[in-house]
């Protein structure tokens, strides 16, 4: 039944292309011109159908198929049937905010073993409310002095290296300073630490270590694993590993509220974090709102992972991957991969490989034409368009190098809705197709 929710969404938009490949084998016609024509035809009839009611057209803005995955910047995920009907629920009514996510926190503590959680707005909103809790604790005058820090503890300890998304640490008055490896992080703790900022959840080994020295200094740790669920393993395995602090998004992988995430760990500090959010006024992290809706929702979202089978989504996911793969392969020369990541974005992966050399026409290249074509498609590709600093010159010294190092392009299977492995399976395949017979 939960595979079964997720599909439902988009079906009837998309009932053109599954009936054709119900009524043709893919992987054995693919090469016949006369089908591939078949499936252009079934996909823009499906994509004619499910743009008239494409709301943000009316305002001149193009909608695409969005096979990169949950980037905050691509409007992240598409929310679950069950996560938009109980908002539409949650519209209707009001709630005192204080009252609302003290009982969404005992919530969280149940369906997680952590003592205690709350909705943030994003993980960047959890890693700013976890540290300035660390800082500030649940005093109101040392709330209300944040950011300035003075006679408080103000150093966060970065484990492994700064990212982008230190600023939410910074906002807060902290000053950062960086253990590049857990060998490292003794020396680091000294008692101007608040807090120690971990991104290194895929080795418990590692963790383990990193919490020792952490527990015996008296200080915090939190872990941040934004992309974490699926598998919904992952929302116990911190609290009993005994995590002072983690956090997930709710708009990734999580399919929640695309602007929700969650804290989840120790009572008191998850006290602290909430008089140092939104709705307290005089808080550093008071514009950082979730609005009732959004609360409501993400424990929707909580309550279907817990009951998921992972196994059956993960399958179709894997077949429309596939799909794409039989397509492009068709192309000679172009070679594919399936994988699931291990940690984060753990959903099965296409990655498209060719000589570059010889199709004269390299990732980028290709991931560009997919935009500029109709419909716009965006594919995973190595650079990160939406990271403040990549707007920096290529040639700037200062200008830092984050994200993948990866050069292949890949499909991320779950963002791809129903129907749209077809669609993005013949594009992908007439651009590389193109672009071959153009170099020979």
């Amino acid at each position: 039944m939960a595979l079964q929710s997720i599909l439902k969404d988009k079906w009837n938009n998309r009932r053109s292309i599954l009936k054709f490949l119900a009524t043709a084998p893919l992987a054995a016609t693919v090469s016949r011109s006369s089908v591939a024509e078949a499936a252009v035809a079934a996909a823009k009839a499906a994509g004619s159908k499910a743009a008239a009611g494409d709301i943000y057209s009316s305002i001149g803005v193009r909608s695409l198929i969005n096979a990169r995955g949950t980037w905050t910047y691509l409007s992240g995920s598409l929310e679950l049937p069950e996560v938009r009907r109980t908002m539409e629920l949650a519209s209707h009514h009001f709630v005192d905010m204080f009252e609302l996510q003290e009982s969404a926190g005992r919530y969280l503590a149940k369906m997680s073993g952590a003592e205690s959680g709350m909705v943030t707005s994003g993980s960047a909103g959890a890693i700013a409310g976890a540290c300035a809790a660390c800082i500030a604790g649940s005093d109101p005058q040392r709330i209300y002095q944040l950011p300035d820090t003075t006679g408080m503890k103000n150093e966060v300890v970065m484990l492994g290296s700064r990212n982008p998304f230190d600023s939410a640490i910074r906002l807060t008055g902290a000053k950062i300073v960086v253990a590049p490896t857990v060998d490292d992080l003794e020396s680091t703790l000294r008692t101007s630490t608040a807090m120690v900022y971990n991104t290194m959840f895929r080795d418990d080994e590692n963790l383990m270590k990193a919490l020792k020295m952490t527990k015996a200094a008296g200080v915090p740790m939190l872990v941040d694993h934004a992309s974490g669920i699926p598998p919904f393993e992952n929302f116990s395995r911190y609290a009993k590993l005994g995590v002072d602090l983690y956090c997930f998004s709710g708009g990734k992988g999580m399919c929640g509220p695309q602007d929700s995430g969650i804290l989840l760990g120790r009572k008191d500090l998850i006290d602290a974090a909430r008089y140092n959010s939104a709705p307290w006024e005089g808080a550093v992290c008071r514009a950082m709102k979730v609005g009732k809706e959004e609360i409501m929702g993400v424990l929707a979202a909580v309550m279907f992972w817990s009951k998921a089978d992972l196994n059956a989504m993960n399958a179709e996911w894997r077949a429309r991957v596939e799909r794409i793969a039989k397509l492009v392969k068709t192309v000679p020369g172009v070679t594919t991969e399936i994988t699931i990541p291990i940690g984060s974005n753990s959903f099965p992966t296409l990655s498209v490989m060719w000589d570059e050399k010889k199709f004269g026409m390299d990732v980028m290249q290709c991931a560009q034409q997919l935009r500029e074509g109709e419909p716009r498609i965006e594919v995973l590709t190595p650079n990160n368009p939406s990271q403040v600093m990549s707007r920096m010159s290529d040639s700037d010294p200062n200008k830092p190098h984050w994200g993948h190092s990866d050069l292949r392009l890949q499909i991320i299977s779950l963002t791809l809705q129903p129907g749209e492995d077809v669609i993005v399976g013949n594009r992908l395949r007439q651009v590389l197709d193109r672009a071959r017979k153009q170099s020979m």
